[in-house]
């Protein structure tokens, strides 16, 4: 009775969804860019940009997934948001009688 029942926890059920160490629908959609570009301008300056185009986003969302892995839904959730400030309150009607 003196130990601790432990239960594992699955490091899938918690891990961030990450692909090539970057935001998922990020990386993918930067990807799917530089395709186009390249696809679409069928010479080799096209190519040139849309490779170079893809690993400088690749490089920037790897770092901000080492920073926050849910950075890119943390900063559109706060751009549904309606004020830009929202003062630090004990509950919804604390400042109602001001």
């Amino acid at each position: 009775m003196s130990e601790l029942r432990t239960t594992p926890f699955q490091r899938a059920l918690h891990r961030p969804n990450l692909f090539m160490g970057g935001d998922r629908n990020l990386t993918l959609s930067s990807a799917l860019i530089s395709v186009a570009l390249v696809i679409n301008g069928q010479n080799l300056v096209a190519a040139i940009i849309g490779i170079t185009f893809w690993l400088c986003c690749l490089l920037v969302l790897r770092v901000m997934a080492q920073k926050d892995p849910q950075l890119a839904q943390v900063y559109l959730r706060q751009l549904r948001y309606p004020q830009r400030y929202y003062p630090p309150r004990s509950h919804p009607a604390a400042g109602l009688n001001q």
